[in-house]
């Protein structure tokens, strides 16, 4: 079909358009996308998840546990740690990124209920945060925070 896209194409704009993205490799907004993710920091808003996405798969392949101490993030790879400090009580919780997300804009990360829980930010539902890369994947070339070529 000549002038359509294709599914590959469609998807892709369908990400992109969710993400704020508006050409391939190339991020808006608060997210990383500097060299150097090790030890970078970032302030602003995070949010949580929990019932609803409870026992679903994750954009990584994992199943959601609401419990647990994870978080989605629009860029960082899969499996980085991040320290997560609610600036409005000090207390900090460290979080595996293993989603995408959020969604809305202006927010940093999606928090799964137990971190959020962790840090006091239930109740509150939006959380003032400072965010810190503690820790990338094994296999991450930590200078750029890409994974290396296969």
């Amino acid at each position: 079909m000549r002038g359509s896209a294709s599914t590959g194409q469609t998807l892709w704009l369908v990400a992109a358009l969710a993400t704020g993205c508006a050409t391939p490799g190339v991020v808006r907004g608060p997210s990383p996308s500097a060299p150097s993710l090790l030890g970078a920091q970032w302030t602003g808003t995070a949010s949580w998840y929990g019932e609803p996405h409870h026992g679903r798969p994750t954009a990584s392949g994992e199943t959601f546990d609401k419990a647990r101490l994870t978080a989605a993030h629009r860029t960082l790879p899969f499996g980085t740690r991040v320290a997560v400090t609610n600036l409005d009580n000090g207390r900090a919780v460290e979080v595996r990124v293993n989603d995408r997300g959020p969604f809305v804009a202006g927010r940093l990360l999606d928090l799964s209920e137990g971190a959020a829980r962790a840090i006091g930010g239930i109740g509150a539902g939006l959380i003032h945060v400072r965010i810190r890369v503690v820790a990338l994947p094994e296999g991450t070339d930590t200078a750029a925070g890409k994974p290396p070529p296969h």
